[in-house]
């Protein structure tokens, strides 16, 4: 079946953001005295949400706050005043997406739709993608596929004409349990296991297009 949508994953998948990922969090560790986080710790953590994420650091940390909430507006109130520092889309993304100029595209982040948008926005990618969905724009996340499902309905492409592209487990438990294929990339900051099974795996973003082309899509121009 030929490809007519993409949904791709935003951290470890479209960019490389987890330098001010990690700054943002260290800087709220530091109000209460936490030692920092590692770049390597970061992308261990991150792919299910910021309150997941500041629950596993805690966890890996052995560290104990009063008000998890407050540390994780910290992170969020720093980053999102700090969003784009360090973070570069990866090699080949933004030839990859303009290429597939007549495909559909969208991107589905366990970030903020707001903050994934002004990201994109400063990176000039926002203009390729017709829906950016985050943790708030339905009431579950991946690894569910209720967003995933949603944007399906939305841009009106079945299941069997869409891909998936992403870094993590969840991106394809949301995938797979919406009946969409997998597109596994090992450049981001998934484990490796994760692509076990998977549809795809590719090592860089410009595979995408051989992927597509395959399927006889007209999407290349």
């Amino acid at each position: 079946m030929a490809v007519k949508l993409l949904i791709c994953d935003l951290d470890g998948t479209l960019i490389d953001s987890a330098a001010d990922i990690s700054a943002a969090v260290n800087y709220a560790l530091g109000t209460y005295a936490i030692s920092p986080v590692t770049l390597e710790q970061t992308k261990a953590c991150v792919g299910e949400g910021i309150s997941t994420l500041i629950e596993k650091i805690l966890v890996l940390k052995g560290a104990t706050v009063p008000d998890k909430e407050s540390l994780v507006q910290r992170v969020l109130r720093y980053y999102a005043a700090h969003p784009v520092a360090n973070t570069v889309p990866y090699p080949g993304v933004r030839e990859t997406v303009a290429a597939l100029a007549a495909c559909k595209k969208a991107v589905i982040s366990n970030k903020l739709t707001a903050l994934a948008q002004e990201i994109l926005r400063a990176l000039d990618l926002l203009r390729y993608f017709a829906i950016v969905a985050g943790a708030d724009s339905s009431l579950e996340q991946k690894p569910s596929p209720v967003p995933v499902l949603r944007v399906l309905s939305l841009l009106d492409v079945g299941p069997e004409e869409t891909l998936m592209v992403g870094d993590s487990i969840y991106d394809m438990m949301a995938a797979r349990a919406a009946g969409i294929r997998t597109v596994a990339v090992t450049y981001g900051y998934g484990k490796e296991s994760f692509s076990e099974g998977c549809d795809y795996v590719i090592d860089r973003f410009s595979e995408l297009l051989e992927i597509v082309q395959s399927s006889q899509s007209n999407c290349i121009e």
